[in-house]
């Protein structure tokens, strides 16, 4: 696996962008789609939609993909 960010194009707002992620974050967030049934331009579109004006799209996507899994880690009481 690459430390450098790999550059993908999706769809968002019927456009095509690109986003530059670590192929680690591609992977969860594919993962995560999967396990949410969408397609990964649908998912990104939410992300992209939750977003804050400050926060860039990759950026809002580390995120998610950050927290989502946190969430998913047991928690101590």
């Amino acid at each position: 696996m690459s430390a450098r960010p790999i550059k993908h194009s999706v769809t968002l707002k019927g456009h095509r962008t690109s986003i530059s992620l670590e192929d680690e974050f591609w992977q969860e967030l594919r993962g995560l789609a999967r396990d949410l049934d969408m397609p990964i331009n649908a998912l990104v579109a939410q992300i992209d939609a939750d977003r804050g004006i400050e926060a860039g799209l990759a950026s809002a996507i580390r995120v998610y993909v950050l927290r989502t899994l946190k969430d998913r880690l047991p928690q101590d009481d």
